[in-house]
């Protein structure tokens, strides 16, 4: 089933232009927005669709506090939606809309969508660096790596991770589907990667209890590390407060800054994700900070040398 990763989140929250406005501020084109919400899109096409919580659209709120009411893969091609429908009609209601879409829910209660895909094929580079013992710099000569005026935009849609009552029983439906487990921490969940995407994970699960099942985080792509620490400290410096990092994974090996969002969850960048295929074989190891990142940054206000220190 080529599944190519998710497409858009849609959120019904409390405070619509509050999540309108944070996503703006975190890199996000609205698109048809107004005061009943709409949809922020990344520079691909991939997004986030914010309504209100009693809008009549969505589908049913689960029984926690969480505010994510449904989650749209992408898939390469028709055939990978009647494959999909086959599978889950064995067991479930799979409803195809009158917007294209293929709906069903998962056996966590997590609404579930399946689309040909609408993401745009970017053509952009990736962040430069030179390095001594490279034949040739990876960037040009006389050619800034970083600048005040970069964009720092998010590129694409990478990941969406859930809090669940059981991660194996979860898996279990996306292994249905052709997701594979990349790496996963022992008592805690896997990393999933579906087929259509080399990506290390577009999902993953953490073992919670029942009253906690909803969004932990989603993330979006960002050109490169320079990228997450040029958006993240604007990001800061409009006000919005820092949830963990910077930072670099080691699962996945992605640089990560997350954000605390008025949508119930965190918000990450992300950059630089390690790429598998089926040759891989996924690692194991416990849930502790020193797998969970590589190193750990904390942000100070700028200085300079002879000035006062910075703030703690």
């Amino acid at each position: 089933m080529n599944i190519i990763g998710p497409d858009y989140l849609v959120f019904g929250v409390d405070d619509v232009a509050a999540c309108v406005q944070y996503l703006t501020d975190y890199g996000l084109k609205p698109v048809d927005v107004d005061e009943n919400g709409g949809y922020l899109q990344a520079l691909d096409g991939t997004g986030v669709l914010i309504r209100h919580r009693e809008h009549p659209g969505l589908p049913p709120a689960m029984d926690t506090a969480n505010s994510l009411r449904e989650t749209v893969y992408g898939v390469a091609d028709e055939a990978a939606l009647e494959a999909i429908e086959a599978e889950l009609a064995k067991d479930r209601n799979v409803i195809r809309g009158e917007d294209g879409v293929l709906r069903t829910v998962d056996d966590m209660g997590f609404a579930l969508g399946f689309q040909l895909t609408t993401r745009r094929t970017l053509d952009m580079p990736a962040e430069a660096i030179n390095a001594p013992g490279s034949e040739v710099p990876n960037r040009p000569v006389n050619e800034l790596g970083a600048s005040d005026e970069m964009p720092a935009l998010p590129r694409s849609l990478s990941h969406v991770v859930y809090f669940v009552p059981d991660a194996a029983k979860a898996e279990a439906f996306y292994a249905r589907l052709g997701f594979v487990c990349t790496d996963r921490f022992t008592g805690v969940g896997p990393f999933l990667r579906p087929a259509g995407t080399l990506d290390h994970h577009t999902l993953f699960f953490i073992q919670t209890p029942p009253f906690m099942k909803g969004i932990e985080h989603f993330t979006f792509h960002m050109g490169g590390p320079t990228d997450v620490m040029i958006a993240g400290t604007r990001f800061l410096e409009k006000g919005y407060e820092s949830f963990w990092g910077p930072g670099r994974h080691q699962f996945g090996s992605n640089w990560f800054w997350y954000f605390k969002s008025p949508m119930g969850c965190n918000v990450e960048y992300d950059a630089d994700m390690d790429l598998h295929d089926d040759r891989w074989s996924a690692r194991e190891a416990p849930m502790s900070a020193d797998k969970s990142q590589y190193f750990l940054f904390e942000y100070r206000e700028k200085w300079a040398p002879g000035g006062p220190p910075p703030k703690s």
